[in-house]
């Protein structure tokens, strides 16, 4: 039996500097509210696409309201994943996360005996192009579950398509620049649900990293806070709006725009009281895409800061390594 503190197993107990309390979170902070209808209006003299730029650079990350998916499919969606994780745990390991995999039903990024948990169980599951799919790990239980995914993940795809469009504009780009370039995008879901802890202040229920995708798509409970952004060393709590998206940069779109707009390290704290779920969708380049910083953004003598390299290479080196801040972009840094 190894030693717990307060029935907190010591695998998960995070050393000093990394627990989630202390003088470094900033409550009083906000992300960026973005409002897709207007983006599609392109109303009010192209104020909407300017608060975009803003919420890009100055971010990293936003809340997206009148994005255009239902309501209902949001909170079926959320209502079948919790009804997942409610299911008795003979029943989830049927869909097993192989040591070192990525899609199943488990802990991801685990890689060695001695290292800190998260507190987070996770379902993991990859969506298109079909290859990546590993249907023997999409439950069957709760009935609708797969197809509701289908149709939640089809929505959140235009989405990313109509954001990244938008993200395009704000570069001076044509708007079709990324999605001719991505080819057939890879795009992944992950169900992550925090249970109670009884020591949130010495635990993380996810640790702190970048996504290694393009943009992430991320629902989370309404009226549970749990997703920090960091911002000028501090971390900033994202508290959820009803029915938005929070959607974030992630590795990929800073290299292709050559640091211009940077991918921003989150993390996931817990609750003494409340359990949590959150739904995130990862869109990226199709593997074979080599990446680089755009030419247009490598100009009037800015310096090249990223090599070139193809997407899946970067994909393999993220999944085989801890999540640990930002440092598995050092692989694209020229330095």
């Amino acid at each position: 039996q190894r030693a717990c503190v307060d029935d907190v197993p010591e695998r998960y107990v995070r050393d000093g500097d990394d627990r989630p309390g202390g003088a470094n979170v900033c409550a009083h902070a906000e992300i960026p509210v973005i409002d897709a209808g207007e983006l599609r209006r392109g109303g009010g003299d192209g104020d909407e696409l300017e608060k975009l730029r803003q919420a890009c650079e100055e971010w990293g990350f936003f809340q997206v309201v009148n994005h255009g998916i239902d309501g209902e499919l949001l909170d079926e969606m959320e209502r079948l994943s919790r009804e997942f994780f409610m299911l008795p745990l003979e029943e989830k390991e049927r869909y097993p996360m192989a040591p070192g995999g990525i899609q199943g039903y488990g802990h991801a990024f685990v890689f060695s005996e001695d290292q800190k948990l998260d507190w987070c169980n996770m379902l993991a599951l990859g969506v298109s192009p079909a290859f990546i799919r590993q249907p023997m790990l999409w439950p069957t239980t709760p009935a609708a579950f797969t197809d509701t995914l289908e149709r939640y993940s089809a929505e959140v795809r235009a989405l990313c398509h109509r954001l990244l469009e938008h993200i395009a504009e704000t570069l001076g780009l044509a708007p079709g620049t990324f999605a001719g370039m991505f080819g057939d995008a890879v795009q992944a879901v992950r169900m992550n649900f925090y249970p109670p802890c009884p020591r949130p202040d010495l635990v993380l229920g996810l640790s702190a990293h970048s996504d290694g995708s393009a943009v992430t798509v991320l629902q989370q409970d309404a009226g549970r806070a749990g997703l920090q952004v960091l911002r000028d060393g501090a971390w900033v709590p994202v508290h959820p709006v009803p029915h938005a998206l929070v959607v974030n940069l992630g590795d990929s779109l800073e290299v292709l725009t050559n640091g211009r707009y940077k991918s921003v390290e989150h993390r996931a704290v817990t609750n003494g009281e409340q359990d949590r779920l959150s739904i995130v969708t990862f869109y990226a380049p199709a593997y074979d895409v080599e990446l680089g910083p755009l030419p247009e953004l490598v100009a009037d003598g800015e310096p090249c800061r990223y090599r070139r390299f193809k997407h899946g290479e970067y994909s393999r080196h993220y999944v085989t390594s801890k999540l640990e801040g930002k440092k598995t972009l050092d692989f694209a840094k020229i330095n």
